[in-house]
Order: C-alpha cells, then structure tokens, then sequence
C-alpha cells in the first residue's frame, strides 16, 4: 500500500528496513491502474514510477544492502467501479497475475528460492498472490481500519475476512485489530508499532524553525495528515478558541474540509503545510504540548497513532483523544480527553505539570517501540505459527 521510495516512512518501509539487517527483502511497490496513469493529481513518486514503466526501465533496483524495490511495469485495470463483488472478483484475479507475473520475474532475478511474502494491507491487488506466488508463508499486515474509506468498503467488507481467513498469519499493530482478526483466523498477533529512535532523538539539538520564532506563549503542535476522516475539525476550534493565549501549530497536507474551516482564520492556529520527515524533530523539539486531536469513529477507534510514540520519544507532554489504543497503551504517559473543554484544560494541566523527570520518563518508554522490537515480535508471531502447522514453512 505505501511506496519506499518517498518523504516519509511507513510501518511497512520500516519493516523492510529493519528485515534487511539480516535478511534479503524485495519491496514491491504499488503497481499503476489505468486511472492512475491518466491521472493529472498524482505525486511525483507515482509520476516517476510511471516514468519507468513508459520508457521501459521499470522492474527492480537495489536501495541498499539486502535492500532492493521492484516497481511493477504491468498496467492493472481500474474496476472498483464494478459493483458486484463476484464479477469484480474474476477482473481482480487477472490484475493479479499481471502483479505476480512481475514479481515472480523479480524473485527469479533475485534467485529467491523461498520466501515470506508481507501483504501490507492490499485487500484487492493481492488477493490471490498466495495462490498465483506460493510463498512458504503468507502474512497480512493489518494496521488501519481502511474499510471506512468508501473504495474499500464497496468489496472489501466481503474480501477483506475472506483474505483474512485464507492467510497463514495475521499480525496487527493494535489490539482492536487483533480481535478483529481472530475473529476469521485464530493465528493472529500483536506487533505494535515502531519509531525512529535515531531521527526522533531528544539529545539532538535544533535552531528554532523560522516559522515558530515570532510566535509568543506555548506552542501547541501536532503532526501528520490535516485528515477531516480522522481529525476532529471543531474540537480544534474549540480549543483554540478557549485558549487565545497557546499558539496552535499544524503540520501536514491538508483536505479540502480543513482548507475551508474557520481555523484559518484564527489567528492563534498557524498552517505550516507539509514538511520532510527528517525536519519533523527539528519542529517538535519547540512544541510546549503536543496533540492528537482524533475523531472517534470506526477508522480511529482502534488503530495505533504512531505520532505518539513519537512525540514521546522528543520527550512531550501528549494530550490525545481517548481512544482504544490509546488507553491501552499510552494511558501512564499521555493525557487523555473526552470532549473538548476536557482537552482545553489537560493541555493547560499538560503545561503546569511538565518536567525534567517526566521528559525523562517519556523517552525511556518511546525507547521500547523501537523497529528492532516489531521485528522481534512479528518473528515470535511466525515461530508461534509454524509451530503450530510446521506444515507452513
């Protein structure tokens, strides 16, 4: 679902990355759909990956050592449109042999006589690699709710339980999905989630950004994708509005629901846009308080918010919405609201209470989600399994 080669870090290119240490990894990229190629809104890593396929250069290329990309030159159709799952099916399954066509070619150039095949969230375009590939192992990353999003919805609720049952082993990086998943496939783990312990580093001393040196009183920040799907727009409104004296500083690319909001035009919330993943820190390390302030819905509930980790790990008092993974995990080291006066007045409790010690204490505790650490689960999940049917592997 997420592609290597771009600004920002994915659990899946983490994952790969941290595999590489020791194993050879093939990542394999999105493959192109006709809609994508014809597509005048694409990124450019998409428009570069398109590039390679019309002048015939796409195919594998190494990224670093043990560590190589396939870029997929079959073009696949665009068929969500279709609406019976049955029929979607049988153009599904020829997508698919397109896709595995060139990753069986990958794996032969590679010499990969056998291999661990991760399915990073794909409900539809890997469907059937397990049948058209034989992998001596087939897991499926689950690690978002994406069936709240109307294009996995409309076959997904059918496909997704039957991709779920037919794996070998299902690892999830919060516990909701675990559940969830158990429901269709007992072999179903929790392997949390990881951080870049080395860019998000505390001891690391930046010179203020240019955008927050004007800015007067507690800095209030948050990170990532400006998402009304999964933010709640009037809980920051409200907050900003009950505290004029915090600066609210937003991070990310925005959707057209908070390019419209009253937010902008308060002058104590500040939009600095998107921003390289390496220069996060740099930002974070001048946050007073950082949030995280979540919708409460089907797509939030359970997932794991991996900004918090991160933050944490720069050493910041967090004030979060309350949501599953959040009390499960993160309750001794975050504040968590319910509504937003709630949130209003932790973040000022946040503020009042911060110090030394307690930066301390939520570094040593980011320090234990490290990429090392889901590496070292996901291989007890596999020992577990194949234990279980030493048939598998």
């Amino acid at each position: 679902m997420q592609r290597i080669n771009t600004d920002r870090e994915s659990t899946s290119t983490s994952l790969a990355k941290e595999l590489a240490k020791k194993h050879t990894v093939l990542f394999v990229n999105p493959p192109i759909d006709r809609k994508t190629l014809l597509s005048k809104n694409n990124d450019r890593y998409v428009e570069e990956h398109i590039e390679l396929i019309k002048n015939g250069k796409a195919g594998i290329s190494k990224l670093a050592d043990n560590l190589y990309v396939l870029n997929s030159s079959s073009l696949l159709e665009s068929i969500n449109w279709i609406p019976s799952t049955k029929v979607f099916s049988l153009f599904n399954y020829v997508n698919n042999r397109r896709f595995a066509r060139d990753i069986k070619k990958a794996l032969q150039e590679l010499n990969f006589e056998s291999f661990i095949l991760i399915n990073d969230k794909d409900i539809f375009r890997s469907f059937y690699l397990k049948e058209l590939l034989k992998p001596d192992l087939y897991i499926y990353l689950d690690r978002d709710y994406t069936l709240g999003v109307d294009y996995w919805k409309r076959h997904g609720e059918a496909l997704e339980p039957r991709l779920i049952k037919k794996s070998d082993l299902v690892i999830c990086n919060s516990n909701d999905f675990v559940r969830s998943a158990k429901q269709y496939n007992p072999n179903s783990f929790y392997i949390g989630n990881g951080v870049d312990l080395k860019l998000f580093n505390s001891d690391i001393l930046y010179d203020i950004p240019e955008e927050l040196k004007a800015l007067e009183g507690p800095i209030i920040g948050y990170v990532g994708a400006l998402s009304s799907l999964r933010l709640d727009v009037d809980l920051i409104v409200q907050i900003a509005t009950a505290k004029p004296e915090y600066n609210f500083v937003l991070i990310g690319e925005e959707d057209k629901e908070f390019s419209k909001s009253t937010l902008h035009e308060m002058k104590n919330v500040h939009f600095l846009g998107k921003i390289d993943k390496k220069n996060i820190p740099s930002y974070v390390q001048y946050f007073s308080v950082c949030i995280n302030p979540q919708l409460l819905n089907e797509i939030t509930i359970g997932n794991f918010p991996l900004k918090i980790v991160e933050y944490l790990a720069m050493g910041k008092p967090v004030v979060a919405k309350s949501t599953n993974t959040m009390k499960e995990v993160f309750s001794e080291y975050t504040y968590l609201a319910d509504d937003a006066p709630e949130f209003a007045n932790l973040i000022s409790k946040a503020l009042s209470e911060d110090n030394s010690a307690l930066h301390s204490e939520r570094i040593s505790f980011a320090k234990g989600f490290s990429w090392e650490k889901v590496v070292s689960l996901l291989d007890e999940s596999i020992r577990s399994c194949t234990n279980n049917n030493s048939t598998l592997i």
